[in-house]
């Protein structure tokens, strides 16, 4: 008997956890697999290049919520998917990752008797100030189905109170989607188009509010970068909230007239990893970055006080690091050397997960 299984996703890493377990369901006569598009994070163009990127088809259901405070999105969404589960019941609601799409669906489903299952559950950070840990504990704390990328996340989840028999590690999914899409990055020629060797630069992403938002940190970290320019080059795709205060702050010409930096708009994900595969380490802020250059055994400094991949360090190749400490902690980072990547980042996440759901739904 066919089954259907809801594919949520908000935003472009949700797009990426969910593309490697839609197409595997897709090979499988049982499955029927619905991508549930939310809305949260809505830019048409990049949107639809990235679904071309990854393979996967239109979203079969859209829901249409748009950008506003956490508490208008996770309502919005409510609302809106509660009217879905009404329509149209579905057999298994996937969520994947920490937005607040993630908690609102799991939310709407659960109160309809629906069961639900959270791919990338228990990662933490332990702070409470970010909101994608609030949702990560609401998700964790309801859904029927928690599947963990590292042995931490299930450690997470039996100190929390869950039950073994809930938690199952299937390894990163985020990986799949790399491993997937390698050929497709290799080819995009990003690196060959600015000129550069391979191994012979850094990349850079900056965006949280605590290094960009006030100006004797940013201030700190262009300085630190203008110094680590003299020795290795660095690329930098600037987003476009970090391009604002650095203009708003008067800081721009410190990255603008540097012959060392070279400065880029925002860039698409393989052309942005075109550039990661061959660098020679990364500085960064965000969550994935963490993830993907430790797969590929590539020094990774990560701005931020915390993380909720703390796999990354202890047995990537990942640091936290400070605007302070920043060129002290490459050093340290690079001077580690490579590392296998942790369990289960294998790129075949997606296969044990349909093996899961077959010893779910007795099929097979």
């Amino acid at each position: 008997m066919m089954k259907t299984i809801h594919l949520i996703a908000a935003a472009r890493p949700n797009f990426m956890k969910i593309a490697p377990l839609y197409h595997a369901l897709s090979k499988e006569p049982w499955a029927n697999p619905v991508i549930v598009h939310t809305g949260q994070h809505y830019d048409k163009n990049m949107f639809l290049d990235f679904f071309r990127d990854l393979s996967l088809p239109d979203p079969h259901i859209s829901l249409g919520i748009g950008s506003g405070t956490h508490a208008e999105q996770t309502g919005g969404v409510m609302i809106a998917y509660e009217k879905v589960l009404f329509r149209e019941r579905p057999d298994l609601v996937v969520v994947v990752g920490d937005v607040n799409s993630t908690a609102a669906c799991t939310m709407a489903a659960v109160k309809l008797g629906i069961t639900v299952a959270h791919l990338e559950a228990g990662l933490r950070s332990f702070d409470r100030n970010m909101p994608e840990e609030i949702n990560r504990m609401v998700t964790d704390s309801i859904a029927d189905y928690l599947w963990t990328p590292s042995r931490d996340g299930d450690e997470n989840l039996l100190k929390a109170g869950i039950r073994p028999e809930h938690i199952t590690m299937v390894g990163n999914i985020m990986i799949d989607s790399l491993v997937m899409m390698t050929p497709a990055i290799r080819a995009e020629q990003e690196r060959e188009r600015l000129g550069l060797a391979p191994g012979s630069y850094g990349i850079i992403t900056l965006h949280r509010p605590s290094n960009v938002d006030h100006r004797e940190t940013l201030e700190e970290l262009c300085l630190a970068l203008e110094r680590i320019a003299k020795k290795v080059p660095l690329v930098f795709p600037i987003h476009p909230r970090t391009r604002k205060h650095l203009e708003s702050f008067g800081l721009s010409h410190l990255l603008t007239e540097n012959p060392d930096i070279i400065l880029t708009e925002p860039l698409g994900y393989k052309a942005f990893m075109n550039l990661v595969f061959d660098c020679r380490f990364a500085i960064t802020d965000s969550g994935g970055l963490q993830e993907e250059t430790t797969y590929l055994g590539i020094p990774c400094v990560t701005l931020r006080p915390n993380t909720e991949r703390p796999v990354t360090i202890t047995q990537g190749t990942n640091i936290l690091g400070t605007p302070q400490t920043l060129e002290s902690d490459l050093r340290a980072v690079i001077s580690r050397g490579t590392t296998s990547p942790p369990e289960g980042w294998d790129g075949k996440t997606a296969e044990r997960v349909v093996q899961l759901l077959k010893k779910l739904f007795f099929v097979g």
